[in-house]
């Protein structure tokens, strides 16, 4: 099993920066046999949709409305995934989750608000 705890969400206006880190724990097998981390983000009514992946080789997937935007990074040695969110936009204003992968199965946090105000 793997446990995900996901800080830095908050509220922000237009154009600021907000920075998400997202630490796992647990199995030692499942921690060192981590994949690919990343984040997902739903909006009220709307589907999860993904935001930032990236792979145990550093190689990153961006969704088209964030590309520029927002960097995705991560710590191996801490288990830690980052995304780093620069000029921000209310669109952007959803609920941010962390997912994992190790060993075929998809972990997931708990999930944290980020809100962009006009």
């Amino acid at each position: 099993q793997v446990q995900l705890v996901e800080s830095g969400g908050g509220l922000v206006q237009s154009g600021g920066s907000l920075r998400l880190s997202c630490a796992a724990s647990g199995s030692i097998v499942n921690i060192n046999r981590i994949n690919r981390m990343g984040w997902f983000r739903q909006a009220p009514g709307k589907q999860r949709l993904l935001v930032a992946t990236i792979t145990s080789g550093g190689s990153t997937n961006y969704a088209g409305s964030v590309k520029g935007r927002f960097t995705i990074s991560r710590d191996n040695a801490k288990h830690t995934v980052y995304l780093q969110m620069n000029s921000l936009e209310p669109e952007d204003t959803a609920v941010y989750y962390c997912n994992v992968m190790s060993l075929g199965y998809d972990y997931w946090g708990q999930g944290t608000q980020v809100t962009v105000s006009s």
